[in-house]
């Protein structure tokens, strides 16, 4: 025995390896003696330790063989690289199942070769080390079988369960005894054993790998969908069974029900708030342009004038009540088209330019107060767009709306045009306002998405329906253009339009 602590003899682990080896000697004159040679090699070569050690291979073999290792000999030492010898029926040890014999250069640190160590291979028809590895297998695959956490049935071709493990039996509640020579139907749902017996079959037959989702019953009532995955494993005399494995997913499958339930309760209740607005829209608007029209009559005197100035007072607060109703209304129902996406555009050329000159002029009144001034930098031959007009003009007029309503007294407000190298057109409109906090801007362009934050002086006399932008947007998008929103707090606001270069007129 030898001790961990001692010094191990490794000339020990040399003569007693199972397969033959034998270490070649290099004379001065290139003649290749033995050096080494340990029990087995000894063996094959079928010569006692005193015609082997120090003699040449001539010595211990026919004439025939000790030409063949001689020759790769050569070749090895010529090459410096490994060279294979296959073993010649000849040899008197061939009963040893030797298939043949490496050939391998041992060299010093400068590259030359000292020495060639020849090394046996088994051969692997040898039926004993075949049977050894087979065993090795057999007891790998048993304890995968037995071990895995997920549930595995073998049926064979009749359809008769051989076997089952032991995660099949906990996750379902059967015993050995009941399942083990039943057919594998007993353990699948009444709707489904007809599938399941047709892909059995045809699986025993033709072979393959399936994955399908399956109803497996639980012992005692009960129903569990599975994942079940189908191979066909041949064995010898043409025998074939059916290795199926099950996962229990019925977590998943509820979990993708109520998903499925919520999805369809929260298309109903989008169906009917869609249906809601649409027939909301003439009921409201109807009324309310009677509101504006009268009110519209009754302030500019066309049937008399109104003697009391509190009355012509309150009939203007009347009307701008009412237009301001009617704007919020359209905005609501434009949104509600644009999700439904029955809006279709109704495109025509025209002049970027004279509609930012136009909505500009429009909007002028509502910044004279605050000495906000509206500047325009349009470049000299900027081409005309095909685009639906009435949509562009309401994306620019509610840009520079909301760039009014959060700009501060005697500030600027940008509206610019430029052409991309693309070909794109770029129109923009900034503002020196409060701004918005980068980590709120997906918020604003959501529908009806507002930022309250008082801390960045957004009031509540600034909000509005919160659709200003969120409607911008979408109508940019309609025309396949790119709409984007930057801004500072306390620095103000850049949205930029993007005017895809199909729709610019060269």
């Amino acid at each position: 025995m030898v001790s961990k602590n001692s010094k191990f003899d490794f000339s020990e682990l040399f003569r007693t390896m199972p397969v033959p080896r034998v270490i070649i000697d290099i004379d001065a004159d290139g003649v290749f003696r033995v050096l080494q040679a340990n029990d087995i090699a000894l063996k094959y070569f079928d010569s006692p330790k005193s015609e082997v050690i120090g003699h040449l291979v001539n010595n211990f073999m026919d004439a025939e063989n000790a030409r063949h290792f001689d020759q790769s000999f050569k070749v090895c030492l010529s090459r410096k690289s490994t060279v294979m010898i296959q073993a010649l029926p000849t040899m008197p040890g061939a009963g040893l199942k030797i298939y043949g014999f490496w050939v391998n250069p041992v060299a010093d640190a400068d590259g030359n070769v000292l020495y060639l160590d020849v090394l046996g291979q088994l051969d692997a028809s040898d039926q004993s080390i075949l049977q050894r590895e087979r065993d090795d297998a057999i007891s790998l695959l048993t304890s995968i079988f037995e071990v895995s956490e997920v549930g595995i049935i073998v049926s064979d071709e009749r359809g008769d369960i051989v076997r089952v493990n032991d995660s099949f039996i906990r996750t379902y509640g059967w015993s050995r005894d009941e399942v083990v020579g039943a057919g594998f139907t007993k353990i699948v749902a009444d709707d489904e054993k007809k599938k399941t017996r047709v892909n059995h079959k045809k699986f025993i037959s033709v072979g393959g790998r399936s994955t399908d989702e399956t109803k497996i019953l639980r012992k005692g009532g009960g129903v569990v969908n599975v994942l079940s995955t189908s191979a066909t494993l041949k064995l010898s005399q043409n025998r074939r069974f059916l290795v199926t494995t099950m996962m229990d997913i019925t977590d998943r499958k509820q979990a993708e029900q109520s998903l499925l339930n919520a999805k369809e309760q929260a298309d109903h209740a989008n169906s009917a708030k869609s249906t809601f607005l649409a027939n909301m829209s003439h009921e409201l608007r109807t009324p309310l342009n009677a509101i504006i029209g009268f009110s519209e009559l009754m302030l500019k005197g066309t049937f008399g004038k109104v003697e009391n100035e509190k009355y012509e007072e309150y009939l203007g607060d009347i009307h701008m009540s009412a237009e301001l109703l009617l704007g919020i209304i359209n905005e609501v129902l434009d949104m509600s088209k644009i999700e439904a996406g029955r809006i279709e555009l109704v495109d025509e050329i025209f002049d970027v330019r004279d509609m930012i000159v136009s909505v500009t002029r429009m909007l002028t009144s509502r910044v004279f107060a605050s000495n906000i001034e509206i500047v325009k930098d349009i470049e000299d031959d900027i081409p005309l767009i095909n685009a639906d007009y009435r949509l562009v003009r309401q994306v620019l007029i509610n840009l520079i709306s909301n760039a009014i309503k959060f700009s501060t007294q005697g500030s600027k407000i940008i509206v610019s045009t430029k052409m991309l190298k693309n070909g794109d057109m770029r129109i923009s409109i900034s503002d020196e306002g409060i701004g918005i906090a980068k980590d709120k801007i997906k918020i604003v362009l959501e529908p009806f998405g507002q930022v309250t934050d008082k801390s960045e002086g957004r009031v509540a006399s600034h909000q509005g329906t919160g659709l200003g932008l969120p409607l911008a947007k979408a109508m940019v998008e309609l025309h396949g253009g790119v709409f984007n929103v930057s801004s500072e707090i306390d620095v103000g606001t850049v949205v930029s339009v993007t005017i895809p270069k199909a729709r610019v007129q060269a």
